[in-house]
């Protein structure tokens, strides 16, 4: 009796994943037109990319999971960005398991034999070296995360945007973490007319409320205890100023980056008077690891 294989095709130079879209391509779903016009399939989309540079958590996964539901086929990358990392930054020790990855992705419910991982080195994305250039992020690149590592987000667009090219997915998903990312990406594709839909996810937690990240990993027992502030000071509530105070008493054991209750679209800080909904973002640093949160919370009540 022959098992039918659940991992998915892996590719790693450009070649490899053109061949293997092109079988995608082919084995697409037909689309028949409704009576309004509408396509009529069981899935909204024909390929959908989960873009990820490995270190793979349940977080990752709830995105392939729903890119499973969204679309025919499905592309997870994985590659470790070289742009989106200042020289201070943790390039070199930035944890890499391709086996486990693939285990992981091969899941119920994730990757098939038909889906793709693109798991490309430097010299296949960036083929002639560092790229002269660039996407800029704009304004939305000059505050919060473009102050603490500047050129970040100008890295991270970039590759976005040559995986949009590589993978020509309908869809792509990204996580809400990264909340500023995600408003980035979606400014890129609306401003420079990218053909692709931008789904956000929900952030996903662990039991005692810290974030997802890849870069848990790295925290020590007492460090992942005094990361947890992180999820504790968006509870915070109150006026602007009180949400503001707030959590920065509750990241008191954290050496803090920046408390900031913005608007979730333009990111500028919302005035001391604004009442409604608005977007706090919290970064801080845990022993030697930075960290990342957010909530959307309503201001003044």
């Amino acid at each position: 009796m022959t098992t039918q294989t659940t991992t998915p095709t892996l590719v790693h130079t450009r070649e490899e994943l053109a061949a293997a879209l092109a079988v995608q391509d082919v084995q697409a779903v037909p689309r028949t037109e409704g009576h309004a016009g509408t396509a009529h399939t069981a899935r909204p989309y024909r390929r959908a990319v989960v873009m990820t540079m490995g270190a793979l958590h349940a977080g990752h996964l709830s995105l392939v999971s729903r890119a499973r539901e969204l679309a025919d086929a499905v592309v997870v990358t994985i590659f470790v960005n070289p742009l989106q990392f200042s020289p201070s930054e943790d390039l070199s020790r930035y944890p890499r398991d391709l086996h486990r990855d693939l285990a992981l992705l091969s899941g119920p419910g994730l990757l098939g034999p038909d889906d793709i991982v693109f798991a490309p080195g430097p010299s296949v994305v960036y083929p002639d070296g560092d790229p002269i250039v660039r996407v800029s992020a704009g304004s939305i690149g000059d505050v919060l995360e473009g102050v603490s590592r500047p050129g970040h987000l100008d890295g991270v667009l970039t590759v976005v945007l040559k995986l949009l090219h590589l993978t020509r997915p309908e869809v792509a998903l990204f996580g809400a973490k990264d909340a500023q990312q995600l408003a980035a990406v979606r400014r890129m594709v609306r401003d420079l007319d990218v053909p692709v839909t931008v789904v956000g996810a929900p952030i996903v937690r662990d039991e005692d409320g810290i974030a997802l990240s890849s870069r848990n990993a790295y925290l020590s027992d007492d460090e992942r205890r005094r990361a947890l502030g992180l999820s504790r000071a968006l509870r915070a509530r109150g006026s602007a100023d009180e949400i503001r105070a707030g959590a920065r008493l509750a990241l008191k054991q954290t050496d803090v980056d920046y408390v900031a209750l913005v608007d979730p679209v333009t990111f500028a800080e919302v005035p001391t008077d604004f009442a409604g909904e608005a977007l706090l973002l919290v970064a801080a640093t845990v022993g030697t690891t930075r960290l990342i949160d957010n909530a959307v919370v309503q201001v003044g009540a």
